[in-house]
């Protein structure tokens, strides 16, 4: 091997050893909520006051609180991304002459609600993209469930059912991946649920943990996924590890033999982490530190650092 080449590559490896260790000896930050300087404020909308007065489902009338112009621009800035790369315009092409096609096939009401953002903001159902939004779903002036969401996006990634539970989904890595789900969806073999639309119904119908937790593992979905379900009792708590077709761990809180928190990141709890990517050693450090003595602002920090999930 040329020298150069060599000593370039040991000094690789020497700053990536290096920078790994200050990864794993830093130390537990804390006051880092609420972040200090300027923030992006996302809008929060009450989707049964709001929606009733545009005649819009609940994600439509967000688009257009939003203000359409802003969707239109997340849009066409994608679009020129896409069309930089593929200067013929042939990826574009393709997505608007047959997406379209296959979305006869997507349940209800989420069809519906897609066509709706679509007819609102001007915009091509299958060019529509996310722009991120805060949902109050109610029904009878009460809340139903709230999450964090994108406006283009008819399913759910995060949000918490006030008094029951709280939902995040995690992305999983598999060889039997999403992949697979979306090619037999599309040739015909659709008895699988769709992983977002599965959060919003846990989120929307499930009155309670276990019933969230039930549903959970025994829906059949079309990708892995890591569902973290949270519970207002001493104990509700899990990470349920899901293959497509069936649930593979249900790793639970345990308080009375010590376990009274549960990380997830984006492996399974019983494999090893990619080195490059051990956010599980740095969260439980932490974690440890920190004792079950946390309190709510000790909880936002956790989630705002990306140690604990994600």
């Amino acid at each position: 091997m040329d020298s150069s080449l060599s000593s370039s590559v040991r000094s690789f490896f020497l700053v990536l050893g290096l920078t790994l260790g200050l990864m794993w000896t830093e130390d537990c930050r804390k006051s880092t909520y609420p972040p200090s300087g300027p923030t992006l404020t996302i809008p929060f909308f009450n989707t049964e006051i709001l929606c009733p007065i545009l005649n819009l489902s609940f994600l439509n009338c967000a688009a257009v609180a939003l203000g359409i112009w802003e969707v239109r621009t997340i849009v066409n800035s994608i679009k020129n991304l896409v069309n930089a790369f593929v200067p013929s315009g042939k990826i574009m092409q393709m997505v608007d002459q047959k997406l379209p096609g296959l979305l006869g096939k997507i349940p209800g009401p989420f069809e519906d609600e897609m066509k709706g953002i679509a007819d609102v903001t001007g915009i091509p159902l299958e060019e529509l993209k996310p722009l991120t939004v805060n949902l109050d779903f109610q029904r009878n002036n009460k809340t139903v469930f709230k999450a964090t969401s994108f406006v283009g996006y008819v399913g759910m990634l995060t949000g918490f059912k006030p008094g029951r539970f709280s939902l995040t989904l995690n992305e999983r890595f598999s060889l039997n991946g999403g992949y697979l789900g979306i090619l037999e969806w599309i040739l015909g073999k659709k008895d699988a649920e769709w992983v977002g639309f599965i959060m919003r119904s846990v989120l929307e119908n499930s009155t309670s943990y276990e019933e969230a937790k039930n549903t959970l593992i025994k829906t059949k979905i079309m990708a892995p996924a890591y569902f973290i379900l949270g519970g207002n009792q001493s104990g509700e708590g899990c990470v349920i590890t899901r293959e497509r077709r069936e649930s593979l761990d249900v790793y639970e809180l345990d308080p009375k033999h010590g376990r009274w928190y549960v990380v997830q990141t984006n492996y399974d709890r019983w494999k090893n982490t990619l080195f490059l990517d051990d956010r599980r050693t740095p969260a439980k450090m932490c974690l440890n530190r920190t004792t079950q003595k946390v309190h709510l602002r000790c909880h936002i920090q956790k989630d705002t650092v990306p140690m604990v999930d994600g």
